[in-house]
């Protein structure tokens, strides 16, 4: 398998009609703002802004962008497509648990149709049942997936599940690999994919933030068996957004799209070795980070065939 599996040329986005940080995830969800000061139908409309600039940037360097419209009130982080649902070489696609109840709502027939109808589809595996029994996995938040390698990574939260993701990682064919990561508030942090990203030639992670050394340690040499350049971040960098990144395949080669605050956060020397394999593609989400995900949960990459 070529490594440029791992990044994706088609991405889909939902543009949300009234935006809003998620009350039913502020409890276990640090990277998330209160924003009362803020207008709601100002931030509403901020943020449908960032997700058309978004997709024009991207659709600019030859990026596929499907755009799906919310239009609904009951779906607050419908922005953040990556956690229901999921695609996968060889036809298939997972549709997944979600913890919160009022994200539930965000899973949708009309992507489904469009995959199936637009890419070669010859599965569809679907974990949301085991929310009548209280076992949560939230796609690619809750898992960064080594396309290449096959590794599941994965921070035991709520919102992750250790039998939801044996059971992924036992259908499509990934190891499992485990792992708590806490804040610096001593809090679970709630989703995998603010703490790395995996691209095609580096990994970057927040390492300090799993305190166990020897767990530490595990996910240090399974990233370190993958031949990738390991680029540690900070926790102050991670706060900022900095692993919420994802390779995409664009017209004049690979890209790295993180949020302008990622970006910024990073330094020189980080960047250096980015630019080696990627050109950072900066996109001003500010208003949807105020939910606590940014770029990476905008995006639901597509990793299947066309029709």
């Amino acid at each position: 398998m070529a490594r440029s599996a791992q990044a994706p040329g088609v991405v889909v986005m939902i543009r949300p009609h009234h935006f809003s940080p998620n009350p039913q995830t502020a409890p276990d969800n640090a990277f998330q703002q209160t924003a009362a000061a803020s207008c709601p139908s100002a931030m509403a409309s901020r943020a449908y802004d960032e997700v058309t600039r978004a997709a024009t940037t991207l659709r600019e360097h030859g990026i596929d962008v499907r755009i799906f419209e919310d239009e609904g009130r009951r779906t607050p982080d419908s922005v953040f497509p990556n956690n229901w649902f999921s695609t996968h070489s060889g036809g298939r696609i997972a549709i997944y648990p979600m913890y919160p109840h009022n994200r539930r709502h965000e899973r949708r027939a009309d992507i489904i149709a469009m995959l199936k109808g637009e890419f070669r589809v010859r599965e569809l595996v679907d974990y949301s049942g085991l929310e009548q029994d209280g076992i949560f996995l939230e796609g690619t938040g809750a898992m960064v997936l080594d396309h290449v390698e096959r590794v599941a990574y994965a921070v035991q939260s709520n919102r992750t599940h250790p039998l939801a993701l044996e059971r992924f990682c036992s259908h499509f064919n990934y190891e499992p690999m485990l792992f708590q990561a806490m804040d610096a508030g001593g809090k679970a942090v709630y989703h995998t994919n603010v703490l790395m990203c995996i691209a095609s030639e580096f990994v970057m992670i927040g390492l300090e933030l799993i305190r166990d050394p020897c767990q530490r340690a595990a996910v240090r040499r399974r990233i370190e068996a993958s031949g990738r350049l390991l680029i540690e971040l900070s926790a102050t960098q991670i706060a900022n957004f900095a692993a919420n990144a994802i390779e995409l395949q664009a017209r004049e080669g690979a890209v790295l799209a993180l949020s302008v605050r990622a970006l910024a956060s990073l330094t020189p020397e980080q960047l250096g070795l980015l630019e080696r394999s990627v050109t950072p593609l900066p996109l001003d989400v500010a208003t949807i980070e105020l939910a606590g995900g940014s770029v990476r949960c905008m995006l639901a990459g597509i990793h299947l065939s066309p029709r």
